[in-house]
Order: structure tokens, then C-alpha cells, then sequence
């Protein structure tokens, strides 16, 4: 998705930067040709915004995962969204740590099961819905798809890219080794199938009611495209003034 909306929209390779963390999603940045950053756990946004501040005409895109972004990472993605750093974080949300071993984390739902809540309780904490803690944290674009929506899910990523300002666009992917094996949700396959026929589209929808039952009903679609001052571009002004 991403690749096909840098090739969509021509972006010069050589002005690029992907940027991404630890996790299933953590070598997305090394499949591009554009300039790269693989970097520590949860601190994807904040090297991406070292990057935009250091070099303002660069356009950065951070690929990485929920436990990266939303647990360790949290603080950085909030106050990305607040200060309105022109980047494009694409969060795919898989619901666990799946790639060390399925451990819990900030987006499980409650009364799921992973190697770190198994039966018969699960885990006891409530998850973070990312669409409204991005929304509430100050992003100019928020939008989520599933991954079974790769057409929606790239011209958002474009739309998001093209924005002067911090987007954000969730994308709730399938983890069967780990969270669909300890869940009893089938293979990746019928993982897949599920998350198409519980997708419900509500484009424009406030962000507060964008709700996500996995089992029942995720609310997809674009749901904040705003204008707001952008920090960079707010950055080189108090320059200029100061330079007067």
C-alpha cells in the first residue's frame, strides 16, 4: 500500500525517507529503494521527526507496528500529533506482539487471549482505540482500513502523504500464528475474510464514534481531514523573525 502510493504519487526517491521500528512491520523500510531508517524499538516517530526537522522538503512516511507505536512508542505519537510534524504514520495493528511471541499489548481487546493473558481469563486491561487517540491528540488526517482494503487503504496513505501536517492512518491486519491461534480464529485466510465482512465504511464519521469490536463491527473510513499550522513551516517563521 504504501509502495504503491509513493509509485502513485511520483515522489522523488532521493526526497523520501521511510521510517520504521521493531516488530512484524520493522524491516518495511529496507524492502525501499528511498532513503531509510530501521530504527530502535518505539522510536520510529521520533527519528522520523529528527528527519523532518533536519530537512523540512524531505517527505517521511513511519511504517510500523501497534506495540511499537501505541506501547513504547505512545508518548512520541501523541506529541507527533499535537505539535502537527508534517509525516504520514501508517500503524498496522495486529492486536499482540506477534513477533516475540504473542505477548499482549496496548490495542488487545479485553478478554482476549495471548502467551501473556491465557485461558481462562485473558486480558483484564481495555484497549486503546488509535483513530480517537490520534484524532484527540491533535492529527490533521485519520483514517482506518482493513488490510483486505488495499485500494481504500493506498488512497488514504496518498491523501495522508499529501497533507501538510501529521496523518495517521491505522490499518487492522490478521496475525494467525500467534493472536488467531490463541484466539481460535482460523488461519490467515479466513482471518482475512473475517475482517471483510465486519467492515463497516462511515467516511466523515467523528472520530469519537469510530468504534472497533473485532469480533462484530470495525468502523473504517477517512474520518479528520483539518487544517491547522504546520510545526516545520511554524519553525523556519520564529527563524525568519528572529533572524530580523
Amino acid at each position: 500500500m504504501v509502495a504503491r502510493a509513493i509509485d502513485s504519487l511520483g515522489l522523488d526517491f532521493t526526497k523520501t525517507v521511510v521510517v520504521s521500528g521493531i516488530g512484524c512491520t520493522g524491516r518495511t523500510s529496507g524492502y525501499f529503494k528511498t532513503g531509510t531508517y530501521h530504527t530502535t524499538h518505539g522510536r520510529a516517530i521520533a527519528f522520523a521527526e529528527g528527519v523532518k526537522i533536519a530537512n523540512p522538503d524531505l517527505e517521511v512516511i513511519v511504517v510500523s507496528g501497534d506495540g511499537d507505536i501505541a506501547a513504547i512508542g505512545g508518548n512520541h505519537l501523541i506529541h507527533a500529533a499535537r505539535r502537527n510534524i508534517d509525516m504520514t504514520v501508517v500503524c498496522i495493528n495486529n492486536f499482540n506482539y506477534g513477533m516475540t511471541g504473542g505477548q499482549f499489548g496496548p490495542t488487545t481487546e479485553h478478554g482476549r487471549y495471548s502467551q501473556t493473558s491465557p485461558r481462562p481469563v485473558g486480558v483484564i486491561e481495555h484497549p486503546f482505540n488509535l483513530v480517537k487517540l490520534a484524532a484527540s491528540s491533535g492529527a490533521t488526517f485519520v483514517a482506518r482500513w482493513t488490510a483486505v482494503q488495499a485500494r481504500r487503504a493506498t488512497q488514504s496513505i496518498e491523501r495522508g502523504i499529501k497533507k501538510e501536517g501529521f496523518s495517521f492512518v491505522e490499518i487492522i491486519g490478521a496475525c494467525p500464528t500467534e493472536y488467531g491461534r490463541m484466539n481460535r480464529l482460523g488461519d490467515g485466510l479466513e482471518m482475512h475474510k473475517h475482517l471483510l465482512e465486519v467492515a463497516d465504511i462511515q467516511n466523515g464519521l467523528p472520530p469519537h464514534e469510530a468504534e472497533l469490536d473485532y469480533e462484530n463491527r470495525i468502523v473504517c473510513g477517512e474520518f479528520v481531514n483539518i487544517e491547522k499550522p504546520e510545526y516545520t513551516a511554524v519553525l523556519r517563521e520564529m527563524q525568519e523573525k528572529l533572524k530580523g
